[in-house]
């Protein structure tokens, strides 16, 4: 009989079709929906999380981890109504103008929404104005901002000199990452962390809403 830490385990091995038979399992066993999510689909990407930040997991084994997990998701929604699954805050993320780079954007995507956070994904190639656009509809508590390339990063600090200018600078935290960017990049437009991987993004969101 399975257990939810096996659930966990195949959600780490990235294994679809067992995660999608167990998590049909569970329903049909009566387990709790709320436990199937937190305690095997999220407590296995935790456990993922935390083998990428330390090195022993790839960019590859991440994103199939949390397809699996995405996809026993979807098989519990219809389960539960929005308001139980608790969000611990929101991000709007995207990848700056002119850069049409998303693996590193999705995956930090997919590492924020199993650690319980909403995510606005603007995409690609997002200008300043579609960030200011995206905070003044949805109110979030964080920016995250991703640059794959040098010639990119000036961006970064348009976005963050435009919400300045629209008086929203001071409602969010931004955060932001990718290849070419450093803390000493960060530090220099005004950001308020810099992030190397996306378990520290996650991470660092988590820290700056329940400061």
């Amino acid at each position: 009989m399975a257990t939810l830490n096996d659930l966990a385990q195949s959600v780490i091995t990235g294994n679809l079709d067992q995660v999608k038979d167990q998590v049909k399992f569970f329903i049909a066993n009566g387990t709790d929906p709320l436990a199937i999510i937190n305690e095997g689909l999220i407590g296995g990407m935790n456990v993922v999380g935390a083998r990428f930040k330390a090195g022993d997991m790839y960019v590859p084994e991440v994103l199939m981890s949390a397809r699996t997990m995405n996809a026993g998701l979807e098989i519990v929604k219809p389960l539960i109504a929005e308001r139980d699954i608790h969000k611990q805050g929101k991000v709007v993320l995207g990848t700056v103008k002119a850069d049409l780079h998303d693996i590193g954007k999705n995956l930090v995507s997919m590492m924020m929404q199993s650690g319980g956070l909403e995510v606005i994904d603007i995409g690609i190639d997002a200008a300043p104005e579609k960030f200011v656009a995206a905070v003044k509809e949805h109110n979030p508590d964080i920016v995250g901002m991703s640059a794959l390339l040098t010639t990119t990063m000036p961006a970064m600090q348009d976005t963050i000199e435009l919400l300045t200018e629209e008086g929203l600078r001071d409602k969010v935290k931004i955060i932001v990452g990718g290849a070419p960017v450093s803390q000493e990049f960060a530090n220099s437009i005004g950001a308020d962390a810099y992030a190397p991987d996306a378990a520290t993004a996650t991470d660092l969101c988590k820290e700056f809403i329940s400061a």
